[in-house]
């Protein structure tokens, strides 16, 4: 008879992540396996007779939010229900720690396995966003002027407060992880690495940060979709595109995260390499609680 049971995974953990049968080549979980198991990061796995079949952690943003992430199951045990009894553990760790007000999982639009994974533990869908990125934007430019910095913390508090925070509109905070906005998303030490630029109107900003995946980039973020329209746009994004390339002297690229309606709006000739969209699902604090309070209220018994 088989045992299940579900831990949080240690330094010492790391023979059973090469034992397991993924299927993924090149894997990038076992390079930083040390690094998931600590700091904000957290993995547990699901063990059947001592064997891991299945894995899933979280990462803590900003104090408040919680991103799921790194499910991998054993290709020998799937059809068991382990990754969703594993990732729904895992939800309900992150919900347990103070502070912790939304809970969320990014996957590709294109990998129906995990979205069905995450659909059952009740995750809804924020935004469908491409991670479009480029080395070339010559065909989008005008030659038109840059748009001019903001060096205020206030005012860039400000613009995220009107475009982002007061709609709780999903925020790219890094390359593959967006959240929906919230003031304790943006710290002033963020700010104020992060440069914003005005038009000449002051009615729109581009924001642009450094980010390292497993190539550098210029994360930009413009969250309106007349990103073809504006005039200096993106002489203000290669300017800092080159600045960038030349602090790096290595692979370097501007990603943007744009939504289906954004990407259709380029023109043909672009040179964005658009993959499969990613899916941001995610739960608030009050939805999960309200789902725990369900499942523990006590049936109604009828008498005969």
């Amino acid at each position: 008879m088989s045992q299940t049971t579900i831990r949080l995974l240690q330094h010492e953990d790391y023979p059973y992540i090469e034992a397991m049968d993924t299927g993924i080549e090149d894997d990038y979980v076992p390079r930083v396996f040390d690094h998931l198991v600590t700091g904000n990061n957290r993995l547990y796995g699901l063990f059947t007779n001592d064997q891991l079949v299945s894995m899933a952690g979280y990462t803590i943003y900003a104090g408040r939010y919680a991103m799921l992430g790194r499910l991998r199951s054993d290709r020998r045990y799937r059809g068991n229900n382990y990754a969703t009894t594993n990732v729904s553990h895992v939800l309900n760790e992150a919900f347990q720690l103070n502070g912790i007000q939304w809970v969320g999982a990014n996957t590709q639009e294109e990998n129906t396995p995990a979205r069905r994974v995450l659909e059952k533990i009740g995750l809804k869908v924020y935004s469908t966003l491409h991670g479009a990125t480029t080395d070339d934007t010559s065909m989008l430019e005008t030659g038109a002027k840059t748009w001019q910095p903001i060096h205020s913390i206030k005012q860039k508090r400000d613009w995220l407060q009107a475009v982002y925070v007061q709609s709780a509109t999903v925020f790219p905070y890094e390359c593959y992880y967006a959240f929906p906005a919230s003031d304790e998303l943006f710290s002033d030490d963020d700010l104020q690495k992060w440069s914003f630029f005005e038009n000449e109107a002051k009615t729109r900003i581009v924001i642009t940060k450094y980010d390292q995946k497993k190539h550098h980039y210029l994360h930009t973020v413009y969250p309106w979709h007349d990103m073809t329209e504006q005039n200096g746009l993106w002489e203000t994004i290669a300017n800092e595109y080159r600045k960038l390339q030349t602090q790096t002297e290595e692979e370097t690229y501007i990603w943007m995260d744009m939504t289906k309606e954004k990407a259709a709006s380029l023109p043909s000739n672009h040179q964005f390499k658009l993959p499969s969209p990613w899916m941001l699902h995610g739960m608030e604090r009050a939805e999960w609680e309200q789902s725990k309070a369900q499942i523990q209220k006590p049936k109604t018994i009828v008498g005969r």
